[in-house]
């Protein structure tokens, strides 16, 4: 069995990349991960384009580096809740087609995560911004 984007056959404590070999792995994979999702994930897309205008809107808007890490921390945690999100489904897809309420109920808590962090970013920029 092998592992995703570890090439064919089993990853064995010798075969691992080590060093400089394993930091440069470590980001294509990551390059992939990133990539497969923006190709595949319309809502991380969207969050995307939601963090190209908050991001720079953070940093302009708040007066103290606390306030600009209070703004612009719930924005990266929406992106990571997504890529997990997208990963559970991914998974999940990939057990089978047919219906099955565990099945479901992953892919909905993994929603439910990405609908909190939204809640969070929302409450963060809210209490922010009316301290004005």
């Amino acid at each position: 069995m092998s592992v995703a984007g570890a090439g064919p056959g089993p990853v064995r404590p010798g075969n691992k990349p080590r060093g400089v070999a394993r930091v440069l792995k470590a980001f294509a994979n990551t390059g992939q991960g990133l990539a497969g999702c923006w190709r595949e994930e319309a809502a991380f897309r969207q969050e995307c384009l939601l963090a190209l205008v908050l991001l720079p809107l953070a940093l302009w808007l708040g007066r103290s580096g606390v306030e600009r890490a209070v703004l612009i921390a719930p924005m990266l945690l929406i992106l990571i809740v997504e890529l997990l999100n997208s990963a559970v489904e991914a998974a999940i897809d990939r057990i089978g087609t047919e219906r099955n309420p565990l099945s479901g109920l992953a892919k909905d808590l993994g929603s439910a995560a990405v609908f909190v962090s939204f809640v969070l970013l929302a409450a963060s920029w809210g209490l922010v911004l009316l301290d004005r």
